[in-house]
């Protein structure tokens, strides 16, 4: 299988080189660096001016309504955390593991990431986009799934 040496471990590395792809944890620093940037500069020069108090903006102007700046924040923000999942995924795969400790980090992070997800969509809205219904409702097939 591609992707595969034959030991059974995962990532796009031959075991007779350095153990650890330094490309994967590159790619994966790089991704959490522009997570930080991405939700640091939106909530600077995107949601300050949208911000009455609090956490989440709420003020749209007459453009906007308050539901959806609620969500434009939080889509705003998801886009960092599963960025930062693939982040930790390509960490994991830059060492040997064998396929099955693979599968079980892999899908550990994907249900974290998951309802976290749906944490934010679910805080940001008060609970009113049902975005937050369909990310748990992965979440929960994926634990099952993974049973």
């Amino acid at each position: 299988m591609e992707g595969h040496d034959s030991t059974g471990s995962l990532g796009a590395h031959s075991a007779d080189r350095d153990p650890v792809n330094w490309y994967f944890v590159a790619a994966a620093v790089v991704i959490v660096v522009v997570g930080l940037v991405h939700s640091l500069l939106g909530e600077h020069l995107v949601f300050r001016r949208m911000r009455l108090s609090g956490v989440i903006p709420v003020n749209g102007g007459s453009a906007l309504l308050e539901r959806h700046v609620r969500i434009l924040w939080a889509s705003w923000h998801l886009v960092t955390v599963l960025g930062w999942l693939v982040a930790a995924i390509l960490v994991w795969l830059s060492f040997p593991a064998t396929a099955s400790l693979a599968q079980s980090f892999l899908t550990q992070a994907i249900v974290v990431a998951l309802f976290v997800c749906a944490a934010i969509v679910f805080i940001a809205t008060k609970g009113r986009h049902p975005g937050w219904v369909g990310l748990v409702t992965a979440a929960v097939l994926t634990v099952v799934g993974r049973m």
